[in-house]
């Protein structure tokens, strides 16, 4: 494959696509993106390593590394392939992902059902809540049906009864770890957990505001932090491969 993008931004949630528009419209502005979409049949088994997998095939002929960013489940299966593939990946962003990858509102959802004799209905109502705060962007009504959506079209890795967790760690490209310092899912503690595997060119970067989709109401703010990490790359590669060549040469 002959790349012709830069930048692969990862989507594993149809239904919450809508999110990361704002952000990847400002990114596109100043870079090659394209988006990954994954679309899981209701009739598969929910398996975030098919998602990795079907990642590596699309990627299997990548001609360069390639600056990957995914948001919640996205970026877990981003750090995934990361892990496995990391001569094709020059950077990873992640957003709104834990230390713990399992971690996803998905996860929430599913303790609180099972903690609460509530409805499905009424639980994804309060989850709206907790994700976007007493002025969410769209009706409370479409926000259920989206999130309702998510849990049987994302490869979401809990069930009710069936939590899992995923390997905790770090990985060898720079990487990036933006959260929100009002997310209830991916909270400041959870994210601060991070600091035990980050590199010293690595980025952990809070918006001070947004909750769990932050990229929707701050998409300027977060994206001038993620071009200055992807410059800063970018230059690093560039010195990188001129000292190659004078290797070579000498």
């Amino acid at each position: 494959m002959s790349n012709r993008f830069d930048a692969l931004w990862l989507s594993a949630s149809p239904s919450l696509r809508c999110f990361n528009r704002p952000l990847q419209q400002f990114l596109v502005k100043h870079t090659n993106i394209v988006e990954w979409q994954y679309f899981q049949d209701l009739d598969e088994g929910s398996c975030v390593f098919k998602a990795v997998s079907l990642l590596e095939d699309y990627l299997e002929a990548c001609d360069r590394p390639l600056h990957l960013i995914g948001h919640g489940i996205s970026g877990a299966i981003g750090l995934l392939y990361a892990r496995l593939h990391p001569q094709k990946v020059q950077t990873l962003t992640l957003l709104s992902v834990a230390a713990q990858p399992a971690i996803t509102w998905h996860s929430h959802y599913y303790v609180q059902r099972h903690l609460s004799p509530c409805s499905r209905q009424q639980v994804l109502a309060q989850t709206v809540r907790n994700l976007f705060g007493s002025r969410p962007p769209y009706s409370v009504k479409a926000l259920v049906n989206a999130l309702d959506k998510d849990l049987e079209q994302s490869p979401c890795l809990q069930s009710l009864f069936h939590p899992v967790d995923l390997p905790k760690g770090g990985v060898s490209m720079p990487l990036m770890i933006c959260g929100s310092q009002t997310d209830t899912v991916v909270d400041p503690m959870a994210l601060h957990q991070w600091l035990s595997w980050l590199k010293p060119n690595d980025v952990l970067w809070e918006c001070p505001e947004g909750r769990h989709f932050f990229q929707y109401f701050y998409p300027q703010l977060v994206g001038e932090q993620i071009l200055k990490f992807w410059e800063s790359s970018d230059s690093a590669l560039s010195v990188s491969l001129t000292q190659i060549e004078n290797v070579k040469t000498h």
